[in-house]
């Protein structure tokens, strides 16, 4: 069951990078619009995610950054939970996962996305 399921997982998330890849969010109405940024007029913390997802699969990481510095700044800390959640790496490593996903550092990176968030609207 646990097989077929991550499989599932799998399959999905390699459709999901063939239709980044495909289509680009910002020339096609396929993507949706943030609903906050409607609302608002104001970019929330995942503004320019999938411009910014479609551009590194085209490996222009400077145009990433521009879209979605945050997003592409937390690539590393988000594949580093996947390997400590599904990966083995609570086992192996148990401190990292202590020091960069405890209670703190929750209430860290909360700061860093209000901050960012803040930030964005003030340039």
């Amino acid at each position: 069951m646990k097989i077929g399921i991550g499989a599932a997982i799998i399959l999905l998330i390699i459709a999901a990078l063939y239709i980044f890849y495909t289509f680009n969010p910002e020339m096609q109405p396929l993507f949706p619009k943030c609903p906050f940024l409607l609302a608002t007029g104001y970019e929330c913390p995942g503004c320019g995610s999938q411009r910014a997802i479609h551009s590194l699969l085209h490996f222009n990481v400077g145009a990433a950054l521009r879209y979605n510095a945050f997003m592409v700044l937390a690539l590393p800390y988000i594949f580093l939970g996947i390997y400590q959640e599904y990966l083995g790496g609570k086992k192996r490593h148990p401190k990292i996962g202590k020091f960069f996903f405890g209670r703190w550092s929750a209430i860290a990176i909360l700061l860093i996305i209000v901050a960012f968030w803040v930030g964005r609207n003030l340039i």
